[in-house]
């Protein structure tokens, strides 16, 4: 049903002139179905797929309503199952007595609070880049298509997979951590095409994925009604003095401290531009 579906979609598409005519999927490359209810059945930690039967699964369903649809996809050597549950409505969580927080993102650190929380950056592709050249370098010495060639490419989608697993719990743990404790959240508008055009930077942006962050943060927020105010996209939040609002003409990125030639504050820099994105969403 849900190919079929899929197939309507991609020609509705291609007439649309939206995107070009379909074509069948290629075993081994984003390997993924999708069924409806009917043919699947979860019982604790066990789902019964069509023409497999049952699979052992990690976790047991956390939510309690009727299933809508099942996808199974396979990233890297292993195979995930998503369920979409139609569930009852959940109570608002109420916030009002939490306090407005602003969010500074950064490289060196993942998110700054305006309380003075840090959320550290693992750059995970930094850690692993050693390994994951040597992976491809035997990648590139194996014959293409031959099986040796495909075993030491579930090699290198390992080590991808790993990368991405290490900055993905990250980005939830702090993103979670944060709409626990918020009642309204103001982060700075970043324009990430624009950042990665700094050579110098593009590899250290890339590995933190700041605005995978930001979108988290975001959907969350907006699941338990927490309002996010973007600031100005060229709102000078580090260069602003959150004391008294003087603004610095130079700041290097080397000036981990912000020192105000107005009224003598000295603060983190991070920490400085965080309280003046909390400001904008008082304001």
């Amino acid at each position: 049903m849900y190919a079929i579906k899929n197939l309507g979609r991609g020609i509705a598409n291609w007439v649309g002139k939206r995107a070009k005519f379909p074509k069948f999927k290629k075993r081994g490359i984003r390997d993924a179905f999708t069924t409806d209810e009917q043919s699947v059945h979860v019982e604790g930690k066990k789902i019964k797929l069509p023409k497999i039967g049952w699979v052992k699964i990690f976790g047991s369903l956390r939510f309690v309503g009727s299933i809508i649809k099942v996808t199974i996809s396979r990233t890297a050597h292993r195979w995930f199952v998503s369920i979409t549950v139609d569930t009852e409505d959940t109570e608002v969580v109420d916030t009002s007595t939490h306090p407005v927080i602003g969010i500074d993102v950064g490289i060196n650190t993942l998110a700054t609070l305006s309380d003075g929380t840090k959320y550290d950056n693992p750059r995970p592709l930094k850690r692993c880049e050693r390994k994951l050249v040597r992976e491809q370098r035997k990648l590139g010495r194996k014959i293409r298509k031959s099986n040796n060639w495909f075993k030491q490419k579930r090699k290198v989608e390992r080590v991808h997979y790993r990368i991405a697993c290490i900055r993905t719990d990250a980005h939830h743990k702090a993103t979670t951590d944060i709409v626990k404790k918020a009642s309204a959240i103001g982060i700075e508008t970043l324009k990430i095409t624009n950042m990665l055009k700094n050579r110098k930077l593009a590899k250290a942006l890339s590995d933190s994925a700041l605005g995978g962050f930001l979108s988290k943060l975001k959907i969350k927020a907006t699941a338990r009604g927490i309002p996010v105010t973007e600031a100005d996209q060229f709102y000078a939040s580090s260069k602003t003095c959150s004391n008294c609002g003087h603004k610095k003409d130079d700041l290097t990125l080397s000036e981990r401290t912000y020192h105000c030639s107005q009224c003598g504050i000295s603060i983190d820099r991070d920490v400085n531009a965080a309280i003046n994105l909390r400001l904008t969403t008082v304001g």
